[in-house]
């Protein structure tokens, strides 16, 4: 079974550290997964990389021979991957198929919410055989402010209804803020209840914000998972989640202790 994580969310989210913690989690408990750069801006890894779209492109290049801006260079190079499947594919060729991938994306968040580059890019995978989920990546600060939690809600539900993927959403970095904080938020019965806690006594703005969360409630689709890299049952927990809505391991052979059959004996 082929399968694929594909991390995106806002820069700064911490994508690349949820994936370096995946890896060395993978890697002490004797799995392997291969990670894939599929930013062309980015310039450090922490993390092994299997292969990098900068040797395809690279916003760099872009900027210096075509004079675009860092936006509208990761946008070209991004279209120009798109032109050349064909190098994606003969990279994934290195691989067997029941070989784990994950491909660490780009942080510019218009590529997941309203330009069909990932989109397409993701149909093409889908068409090689691959099972894709969309893992997507988003601050923890983000759930202890209300209207940073209603913005980074409606970037999941936009991504995830972009991209037509099987979708898990990431709170990352928990580590760096009070677990009762944290707590509050996750345990919330439904998104209503969180226009409540809004420091404002603009009445048109409670209710349009009261709306804006009828409507992630009625689409019952945004949910988070906490990460805490520093916890090895939190990745666990996470990884999890991920496996299952990739269906990875499902087609392997179920291995049965004879003795509890009752055929372990010599007649």
């Amino acid at each position: 079974m082929k399968c694929i994580q594909l991390v995106c969310g806002p820069a700064g989210s911490g994508k690349s550290t949820y994936v370096s913690a995946l890896q060395e989690h993978c890697s002490n408990n004797g799995r392997t997964i291969h990670v894939c750069n599929l930013d062309p801006g980015a310039d450090h890894f922490n993390y092994d990389v299997a292969f990098d779209i900068r040797d395809l492109i690279s916003v760099e290049d872009v900027m210096e021979e075509l004079e675009y801006g860092p936006n509208g260079a990761n946008i070209y190079c991004h279209e120009y991957l798109l032109q050349n499947m064909d190098w994606l594919q003969e990279q994934l060729c290195q691989y067997d198929e029941d070989e784990y991938l994950i491909f660490d994306c780009a942080g510019q968040i218009e590529l997941y919410t309203h330009l069909d580059v990932m989109r397409r890019f993701c149909e093409d995978l889908k068409m090689w055989g691959y099972n894709v989920v969309g893992v997507f990546v988003i601050d923890a600060t983000f759930v202890t402010d209300p209207a940073k939690f209603i913005s980074g809600s409606l970037l999941s539900l936009s991504c995830m209804l972009k991209l037509e993927l099987p979708h898990i959403n990431v709170l990352s970095k928990c580590d760096l803020i009070p677990k009762t904080e944290l707590d509050a938020i996750l345990d919330t019965k439904s998104a209503r209840d969180i226009p409540l806690t809004l420091n404002s006594d603009n009445t048109m703005l409670q209710e349009l914000t009261r709306d804006i969360m009828e409507v992630i409630d009625d689409f019952s689709q945004v949910s988070f998972l906490p990460l805490n890299v520093r916890d090895e049952e939190s990745i666990e927990t996470v990884l999890a989640h991920a496996d299952h809505a990739l269906q990875w391991g499902e087609g392997e052979d179920v291995k049965v202790n004879d003795e509890l059959l009752g055929g372990g004996g010599e007649d």
